[in-house]
């Protein structure tokens, strides 16, 4: 039988597998239910997007974005309690005007748990750079 804990752990591990998952697939109705109704994004630009418009780009951000492949790696998950931060790597290809690019990211997305149920409210976003 699991702990409490390793149960949070798994649980959340989930979660982040299907964000990446409705990512890919562009599933809006999936992401809605798991960010939370104050669910920010900050982008790797630095821009502050609010989960309505999030939501909106949601549904063509992989196609428009040229990716032919997208994938997490380096899972990191920290439980504070009610709170828990999860950091992963990105590593991706896209396809722009013909010419192919490789890249990553670091994201971190900040969890909470309200009612016995985790949400995400805020993902930030941060290129690596060589």
């Amino acid at each position: 039988m699991k702990t409490k804990t390793e149960a949070e752990y798994s649980e959340l591990s989930a979660l982040n597998g299907q964000f990446i998952k409705n990512f890919v697939q562009q599933d809006v109705a999936a992401h809605d239910k798991i960010i939370h109704k104050n669910f920010v994004c900050i982008k790797s630009d630095g821009r502050i997007v609010e989960r309505e418009d999030y939501l909106k780009k949601w549904a063509t951000d992989f196609s428009n974005g040229g990716y032919t492949s997208f994938i997490y790696k380096d899972e990191d998950i920290r439980i504070f309690g009610d709170m828990a931060l999860i950091r992963s790597k990105t590593v991706y290809t896209k396809d722009i005007n013909g010419k192919t690019e490789t890249g990553e990211t670091v994201y971190t997305d900040t969890y909470i748990k309200e009612n016995g149920t985790w949400r995400c409210v805020q993902a930030q976003i941060t290129p690596v750079k060589d």
